[in-house]
């Protein structure tokens, strides 16, 4: 299983409102097939794996991360119709899918076809890889990674506004490979007006991967960007995973909506004084009400600089 998870992490930040599944069929100890969902969304993990595996598919055991699709789609066949014909002798599944349209359906249908299924194994893993697929479905929208390079005191620039670079080359290549991450990156007008950003993907052999181009305005998007005018209209988004990156205001939007998930906070060795700080208000009003809401989830060091990610306490 956690081999499936590996190739299900292929998928991140390219399947769009899909999930990134992976797959992995053994047949004799052997690995008979591979699959994780392709960019877009399809073909889905199982029939990438079922279409290598072959005849070999038959007997064998199936991996997968998530429950199997159990309905019909114009892109194409269910999952649970691929994996009923190809007759395995047992199914692992990590997490049950929960899509109302496929929930507990598929396992309920393998076993009353004799196959043998058991739910649950690394289920905490595979719910992590696909946080963003089950937050959209449980909470209707987007899971949401706030992004923040800033000094040690919490400044992102001087007072003139001078702010390049606040963090090392390093940790800025692994801010481009979380936007390979990401189906989507945003950023607030001011951000665009002033920096022009390209919030492409610079590194080598993922230049392809950059994420869909939002901003934070009330005014008309420019050519190749798609506009919302409040955070809460990412309930709209048709994706798995949003990265916020850019501006005071709209990061504290973000937050005072309590609509971040993830935050990235990239901490350079230097002091500035005064100096542009990362965040506007946030509408916090007691100093008690700003403690227990984030968990330390992970850290690491780049050259100098250190990276550590927190999510929100009641979804660690």
């Amino acid at each position: 299983m956690r081999a499936a998870l590996a190739l299900g992490e292929r998928g991140v930040g390219r399947t769009g409102a899909n999930p990134s599944v992976g797959c992995l069929i053994v047949n004799d100890g052997k690995i008979a097939g591979r699959g994780w969902t392709q960019p877009g969304g399809r073909p889905h993990a199982e029939a990438m794996a079922l279409e290598q595996a072959g005849e070999a598919a038959k007997g064998a055991d199936i991996y997968v991360t998530l429950e199997p699709c159990a309905h019909d789609s114009e892109r194409g066949p269910a999952c649970i119709d691929l994996l009923s014909s190809a007759q395995p002798g047992r199914v692992i599944i990590a997490a049950e899918d929960p899509d109302p349209r496929t929930c507990g359906k598929s396992i309920a249908r393998l076993r009353s076809e004799k196959i043998e299924v058991e739910v649950g194994c690394l289920e905490a893993d595979a719910r992590r890889s696909m946080a963003g697929f089950f937050s959209r479905i449980r909470r209707g929208r987007p899971e949401v990674t706030l992004k923040l390079a800033t000094s040690l005191d919490g400044k992102i620039a001087l007072a003139d506004g001078s702010s390049q670079w606040i963090t090392g080359e390093a940790a800025r290549a692994h801010v481009h490979l979380e936007r390979a991450r990401h189906d989507a990156i945003l950023v607030g007008g001011g951000t665009l007006r002033d920096d022009d950003p390209a919030l492409d993907v610079r590194l080598p052999g993922l230049e392809s991967r950059a994420p869909d181009r939002l901003v934070l305005t009330r005014g008309k998007a420019p050519e190749g960007w798609t506009s919302i005018s409040d955070p809460a209209q990412i309930s709209g988004l048709d994706v798995n995973r949003l990265f916020v990156e850019g501006g005071t205001q709209t990061a504290a939007a973000f937050l005072k909506a309590g609509l971040v998930d993830r935050l990235l906070l990239y901490r350079a060795p230097i002091i500035v004084g005064e100096g542009k700080s990362a965040l506007a208000d946030i509408g916090l009003e007691r100093l008690d009400d700003a403690h227990g809401n984030w968990t330390l989830t992970g850290s690491r060091k780049f050259g100098p600089d250190r990276m550590e990610l927190y999510e929100r306490a009641e979804a660690a």
